[in-house]
């Protein structure tokens, strides 16, 4: 069956009237860099405050983007996805913890997302960011290469210590896992500790996913690399493709450090080499497990030409697609309609917690070239197919 990205019947029967029109005007106002620019400044002064401003997100933006404060509070959007026949991925999106208190806690929380997705199929992969469980400055120092002290060796140690628990866990659990892709100055090390998982649990499938950003200019031919040296240790490589999100981050620090930016000069190059990217893993199924996390609707539609010149059939473990939970749905639903695995990634945490994801959401939507125009354009389509004013 051929995919069509412009069925909005399809991409939106979940929602209700109501949810399609709240969505409208959420998108709106994170269509307006001031508004967001504002919402951002007016925020933080409420977090600095310790304002009570949950309860005004709630229903709005947290509801929009997030699954719930709790694995169990996501069960329902879970139960949701399953029934049109989307995986969820739960995102455990709590950042910026120093303590080693708080890793503990973040590896635990993680944990428990592996355990509920053990034996359940609504739940194909489990996620987690090294910097979850690990001080990103004394990752940045082993990127470096830089000696350590003793006592920066022993948390070190402990770092690979959580990181194996995970990835073990998703192991005995049957699901694989992604380890996130970070900022270009720790991850090196975060490549490492994802090969080294690797090596030691994909030797019979890929449980263990590094993930690749391909707005970086190297990071096809990291890709390469990676597969030859999986192939030459004898164990699969798993690999979550996206296009990238530090981009300003990146390019601000190399011009203030002045060294040469990582980042490719144009957004065609970033599609053309998450394009290539797609056409590599593909060739290369064999020994490769792909998921290709994108809201790019070109690439969307290659993997799937990919897919059926390969005659790889539609419901292949090792090819799959994902989205951001509530964006993309024309991409998501259309993709699970068409028979292909496709899967949402279902952001959970404290209101409080995750509100530096939702920020990010809010720019993201700014910022990307005709993402919120596209997102408003399909929803007024509907609403307009069911006839609502």
């Amino acid at each position: 069956m051929a995919v069509s990205f412009e069925n909005t019947e399809v991409a939106f029967a979940h929602k209700s009237n109501y949810d399609l029109k709240k969505a409208y005007w959420l998108f709106k106002l994170v269509g307006n860099p001031f508004l967001v620019k504002f919402g951002k400044v007016s925020v933080s002064v409420a977090l600095k405050l310790g304002l009570p401003i949950g309860w005004a997100m709630r229903k709005n933006i947290f509801a929009q983007f997030c699954g719930g404060e709790t694995i169990a509070e996501c069960a329902n959007t879970t139960k949701i996805l399953d029934g049109l026949g989307v995986g969820t991925i739960l995102d455990y999106s709590v950042e910026g913890k120093e303590s080693e208190a708080e890793f503990d806690h973040t590896a635990d929380e993680i944990f428990a997302t592996i355990q509920t997705a053990k034996g359940n199929a609504n739940i194909p992969f489990c996620v987690f960011k090294v910097t979850g469980v690990a001080r990103h400055a004394l990752l940045e120092k082993v990127n470096l290469g830089s000696s350590l002290s003793a006592q920066e060796k022993d948390e070190f140690t402990r770092v690979k210590s959580r990181v194996n628990r995970l990835c073990k866990a998703a192991f005995e659990a049957n699901t694989p896992i992604f380890i996130d892709a970070e900022e270009s100055w720790i991850q090196d090390t975060i490549d490492q500790l994802a090969e080294g998982m690797m090596a030691l649990y994909n030797t019979n499938r890929a449980i263990i996913y590094n993930t690749a950003q391909l707005y970086r200019h190297d990071r096809l031919a990291y890709i390469e690399a990676a597969h030859d040296r999986a192939s030459n240790g004898g164990y699969y490589f798993g690999v979550k493709l996206v296009r990238g999100a530090y981009m300003e981050k990146e390019r601000n620090r190399a011009e203030e450090m002045d060294y040469p930016s990582p980042i490719q000069a144009t957004k065609e190059d970033t599609d053309r080499d998450f394009n290539a990217a797609l056409v590599y893993c593909i060739t290369n199924i064999d020994r490769i497990a792909i998921c290709a996390g994108t809201h790019n609707e070109a690439s969307s539609e290659l993997l799937t030409r990919l897919i059926d010149e390969k005659g790889i059939d539609h419901q292949d473990p090792r090819v799959y697609a994902a989205q951001l939970f509530g964006m993309s749905d024309h991409l998501s639903f259309n993709l699970s309609h068409g028979g292909y695995r496709v899967a949402k990634y279902v952001p959970y945490g404290p209101i409080r917690e995750v509100i530096p994801y939702l920020i990010r959401r809010a720019e993201e939507n700014t910022s990307v070239k005709g993402q919120t125009g596209r997102e408003l354009g399909l929803i007024i389509k509907e609403l307009k197919r069911r006839r609502v004013a």
